[in-house]
């Protein structure tokens, strides 16, 4: 006797409205990162996730917008791959934390993919302060965190976190920018990374 499968319950709109966020923000990542924001229209974009130009206007409003959300994912996956590779290698203090995290970071922004995103497009497409905005939000509270543990384990002298926390961002940042613009990326990076020890110890004098 021949049992009838029991048919797959339908999606709720909530599930469905979610699925064709999630294929547009991978179409416009891998697109985005490929090939840049300014050669990628919204034609290729609804191709490759496989929903219609509506969709991808109802969801995000227009190609900027969708930009827009994928910076995000991009700068949250960033921290979140960061902080986890902190956890894991476990460090000796959090000093050697924060020069790890620095390490961490301008390695990360090295990918191209990151760097076309992050570092090149970003600053285009939705403007300094914007671009900043986010990077702020996502990255402002896991420095002062390890500038807050590290005052408490008594490994840099008491100073306030929060505008510390600001110039170390920035200047991180300032120091991606500066290997994803450099002829030899990779002597950059090297650079980079020694210069962001010394300011690291420099805080801990």
């Amino acid at each position: 006797m021949k049992v009838n499968a029991e048919p797959s319950p339908r999606r709720t709109q909530a599930e469905r409205t979610a699925a064709t966020r999630a294929r547009l923000l991978a179409a416009g990542r891998a697109l985005f990162a490929d090939q840049g924001y300014a050669g990628v229209g919204t034609q290729a974009i609804v191709e490759a996730a496989g929903v219609t130009r509506g969709a991808l206007y109802h969801q995000f409003g227009d190609k900027a917008g969708l930009f827009a959300a994928v910076y995000e994912d991009v700068e949250a996956e960033l921290v979140a791959t960061i902080v986890t590779r902190i956890g894991s290698d476990a460090p000796t203090d959090q000093l050697a934390a924060m020069r790890l995290g620095a390490r961490l970071f301008l390695e990360e922004c090295s990918a191209p993919a990151v760097q076309r995103i992050v570092l090149i497009d970003a600053p285009a497409v939705l403007g300094w302060a914007q671009w900043r905005e986010v990077g702020l939000r996502y990255g402002l509270g896991v420095v002062e965190a390890m500038l807050g543990q590290a005052i408490v384990d008594g490994v840099i002298p008491d100073q306030p976190a929060r505008p510390t926390a600001h110039v170390l961002l920035g200047a991180l940042d300032e120091a991606a920018l500066y290997i994803a613009r450099a002829d030899d990326r990779d002597s950059a990076l090297e650079q980079m990374v020694a210069v962001c020890d010394r300011m690291i110890t420099g805080i801990a004098s």
